[in-house]
């Protein structure tokens, strides 16, 4: 597959504009996925759901996102990013229209598979074309615009609809109409973007269900799962059972907390992704680790004594924390992959990602009604904390590693100085 050079022909954006439209596009995207959860306490009360159930929507999210990353999550490295952009736009904003007119459980349960259908659709593209889109001169734009804008996206859905819920009864009335005719015109202006990749033809085979990482982005691949999956456990644990911790194990009796926690954790994942640009990928990955061991055992003393501010702060550690590691790992793979895998490499970083964000909230929820939410809060951040401190360990044998010489006698050098350079932006 070629690159094409997606030059200005006066009917085309350029490459700048294509670049601030993609990155709007995964803010909205991102945002649509938190925006939901500050209103579970509402549907909770609407329609008599458990948190069992609550879990159950937000697991088959994810679960349908995972099935659109196997299976068309690297369709846009054939058809181009594109037409595969435009059509997960389309298929999102038929998500908010759901959810605009739901009525019960089956409409939630619907709007979260088409929304998980979209999103998985279109991340990929999104990661891949941000990459391509990016200026020559600063490659790390593309990697660090999708790491923020995810966590930016994330804290605006759910601040917003989090200070909604504290202000009317119906916040799905007012935000989900405006999602929907936001999708719709983002559709129309990534129809004026221009393509960076040639089509080919698509092969049947090329469907079926896979995750590939090729052989050279292997070593940074598989060096970055313990921190995804960690990172995006603690995400999960937020937009899953938050807004139930805070209400019925913090105590806090406000429309907006729940919310409002989410989005502490999001703007500092927004802040921890800038924050990361300033050092080397394995060193933002090492930091970011560190930080979420932390900010793991301070949700779990904010839990055991029942102290919404310090749950907050532990929301803001583990957000910086989230933020380095994601962007760190981001870098560092992007900076091994070409353009005929890129899309396929972020569809598999993120099939492990919504895997670790949807699997452990799923059995949080299963385990709730049985030994209460305040247990299974523990056993959660616990788990969180013990795969991060496995993150820490692991970034920092990497990071030690890689500030060997290049002649290191034990054999490593050969491999380790050109992949330094490779992951430093």
């Amino acid at each position: 597959m070629k690159r094409v050079s997606g030059r200005r022909d006066g009917r085309r954006l350029g490459r700048g504009a294509a670049f601030a439209v993609l990155a709007c596009a995964n803010v909205v995207m991102m945002a649509t996925a938190s925006a939901p959860s500050p209103i579970y306490p509402l549907y909770r009360e609407r329609w008599g759901l458990s948190v069992t159930m609550l879990t159950v929507i937000f697991a088959v999210y994810a679960g349908a996102l995972l099935g659109a990353l196997l299976l068309v999550g690297s369709l846009s490295d054939q058809l181009g990013r594109r037409p595969v952009l435009v059509a997960a736009l389309l298929v999102a904003a038929t998500s908010t229209a759901i959810f605009w007119t739901a009525d019960g459980i089956v409409s939630l349960l619907i709007a979260r598979v088409v929304q998980g259908i979209a999103t998985g659709t279109a991340t990929g593209a999104i990661a891949a074309g941000l990459v391509e889109l990016s200026p020559k001169k600063r490659p790390h734009l593309g990697p660090t615009t999708t790491a923020v804008g995810t966590s930016i996206g994330m804290a605006t859905g759910a601040g917003v609809v989090g200070l909604l819920v504290q202000s009317t009864s119906r916040p799905d009335a007012y935000v989900f109409p405006v999602l929907t005719l936001t999708f719709v015109v983002l559709a129309a202006v990534v129809l004026t973007m221009p393509e960076t990749l040639v089509p080919r033809a698509v092969r049947l085979a090329s469907l079926r269900p896979r995750v590939r990482v090729p052989r050279e982005a292997r070593p940074e691949f598989f060096a970055s799962v313990p921190a995804l999956v960690a990172g995006w456990s603690v995400t999960g644990l937020f937009l899953a059972l938050t807004p139930s911790l805070v209400s019925n194990v913090l105590h806090v009796r406000s429309g907006a907390a729940g919310g409002l926690s989410i989005a502490a954790l999001f703007v500092a994942n927004s802040v921890g992704g800038l924050w990361s640009v300033r050092h080397a990928a394995r060193l933002a990955t090492l930091l970011g680790a560190v930080l979420l061991t932390l900010g793991a055992s301070g949700l779990a003393v904010a839990i055991a004594v029942a102290s919404p501010a310090v749950y907050v702060g532990g929301s803001v550690v583990a957000g910086l924390g989230v933020g380095l590691t994601f962007n760190g790992n981001l870098r560092a793979i992007s900076a091994v992959t070409t353009v005929k895998s890129r899309s396929e490499v972020f569809s598999a970083v993120y099939v492990i990602s919504y895997a670790a964000l949807s699997l452990p909230a799923l059995a949080a929820g299963l385990a709730a009604p049985s030994w209460g939410l305040e247990t299974t809060g523990y056993l959660y951040v616990g788990f969180v904390g013990a795969l991060s401190l496995g993150a820490a360990l692991r970034a920092g044998r990497s990071h030690a590693h890689s500030h060997r010489p290049t002649g290191d006698p034990i054999g490593t050098g050969r491999e380790s100085g050109p992949r330094v350079e490779r992951s430093r932006c």
